[in-house]
């Protein structure tokens, strides 16, 4: 192990072992009137998003001295920022509901964790959705020191290290933003970002870019896409009874 990590990771022992044995924040309480979405009139959203033209090249990432990231993605590792399937389907684009839910509407929480992995020196999912008062469970599963930094604009930004291989934390966000970047300090190509919602209507693009949305009350809706490097994008969608709708998004590079 490189001086400067061993250094590091002796100096820091005392706050990591607290990290990892750190409290959640409070769990945000549930919303809306009580009013129950009727499972037999509900219908699904499902769709596709396509990249438009030449993909671009993959960047590659500079690992740098990190021995353990090196042996643990190789020397020419690339970055996973856009990922197009041979027929065009973009992944890791984060679809939700964005408008248009009667705010009467209120859904039971979720207390089974999103897992957030550091392994081979990224974070895995890159794109995640998260409920509000859900707990995101961060791991470091490389035997190497990694920071975990969240840049929220709404909910409290936090910023823990995590130096042994299998230590993980707890955080939970209490209000809805779309969307919150994670960072490491330590590596600065490793990027996760989460879409934090106050509902369960939300999906990821897949690897051939489709998504499926579920459970989701009749009503005319603005579906949001988001993805890191190419922005956002709205369209509306409108639900009938037990029906399901398709809506596609096409993303290029700006």
């Amino acid at each position: 192990m490189p001086i400067r990590f061993a250094s590091i990771i002796v100096v820091s022992a005392t706050v990591l072992m607290s990290a990892c044995g750190s409290k959640p924040e409070p769990t945000a309480q549930p919303t809306g009137g009580g009013k129950k979405v009727d499972a037999a009139t509900a219908g699904t959203i499902a769709g596709k998003v396509t990249f438009e033209g030449t993909p671009p090249a993959a960047e590659t990432i500079r690992l740098g001295v990190d021995t353990a990231c090196v042996q643990a993605s190789g020397a020419n590792a690339k970055s996973d920022a856009v990922l197009v399937s041979p027929t065009g389907g973009l992944q890791n684009v984060f679809v939700y509901i964005k408008d248009g839910l009667d705010p009467a509407y209120s859904y039971d929480p979720v207390t089974t964790p999103v897992v957030l992995d550091q392994k081979a020196c990224h974070y895995t999912p890159r794109v995640f959705g998260v409920r509000v008062g859900q707990p995101i469970e961060i791991v470091n599963s490389d035997p190497t020191l990694h920071n975990v930094h969240a840049i929220p604009q709404a909910n409290q930004e936090f910023n823990k290290p995590e130096a042994v291989q299998g230590m993980r934390m707890t955080h939970i966000f209490t209000q809805a933003e779309v969307m919150v970047p994670f960072t490491c300090n330590v590596h600065s190509w490793m990027r996760s970002n989460a879409g934090v919602m106050a509902h369960p209507y939300f999906a990821v693009s897949s690897e051939d870019g489709s998504f499926t949305i579920k459970n989701v009350p009749p009503g005319t809706y603005t579906i949001g896409a988001w993805h890191e490097k190419f922005g956002d994008q709205t369209s509306k969608l409108t639900i009938g009874d037990g029906k399901t709708e398709t809506v596609a998004f096409s993303f290029k590079a700006k």
